[in-house]
């Protein structure tokens, strides 16, 4: 297995969290949990399942599953012919608008003709781009968009029904930290707080509330206490 955890993200647009390649165990599995990133998972051989919501779904090489930020998932790996699969973790104010390009949402979460060769060489360009001295973070951002450009060829979405959906769950988020300041403006609270309680990475929420709202999070609070104050 190979793993990369990023510390210090330089795109907000879009950045790479972490990879890695695992071959697994006859029935080894993964959850119930819930992840602050979004993360996708490439079937390269073998079968599993990947529990979301009310469903199941049974995947095969060729497939692939994603993670939504905030949301409860489970995956295991086949009993006969238990997978390998390749991952990538990824943050950034437009992730979920390019997911959309590929057809992929919160409903629809299964990517099915991705090319599993074409995939794992990516996975292994970026795990060897970490050798680079100079620009790795937009080498590994360049692949990583490769990757998308991939999932976007081999199963395209609709514009602008995704684009709809993209903009409600963006406004879900929003709504969440305002409805958290509303009950807790009287108490020291902190971004961080605020961002374990909508279900999203620090970084990744004060990015889309300051798209949808044109202000800080920090900024709006200070609004608010004010505006209290003043009656």
């Amino acid at each position: 297995m190979i793993e990369y955890l990023a510390s210090n993200p330089s795109f907000l647009d879009l950045h790479i969290t972490q990879y890695g390649m695992e071959q697994c165990a006859s029935l080894h599995d993964y959850g119930p949990s819930v992840r602050d990133y979004f993360l996708i998972h490439y079937v390269l051989e073998g079968q599993g399942t990947f529990e979301t919501g009310n469903h199941i779904y049974h995947l095969e090489k060729g497939q692939a599953f994603l993670i939504f930020p905030g949301v409860v998932t489970y995956y295991q790996a086949d009993a006969d012919h238990p997978w390998k699969y390749g991952w990538v973790g990824f943050q950034g104010i437009q992730a979920e608008s390019y997911l959309s390009q590929a057809g992929l949402s919160i409903e629809s979460p299964i990517l099915n003709r991705c090319d599993p060769h074409k995939i794992e060489r990516h996975i292994l360009q970026i795990h060897e781009s970490r050798k680079v001295s100079y620009g790795r973070d937009l080498k590994m951002t360049s692949l990583l968009y490769s990757l998308f450009s991939h999932m976007a060829e081999v199963n395209p979405g609709n514009p602008s029904e995704l684009q709809k959906d993209y903009h409600q769950r963006q406004d879900i988020y929003v709504q969440k930290v305002i409805d958290f300041i509303g009950t807790n403006y009287s108490n020291k609270i902190s971004i961080s707080q605020i961002a374990n309680f909508v279900g999203l990475d620090r970084s990744y929420l004060c990015a889309v509330f300051r798209t949808r709202m044109g202000s800080s999070i920090q900024e709006y609070l200070i609004r608010f206490r004010i505006n209290k104050h003043a009656r």
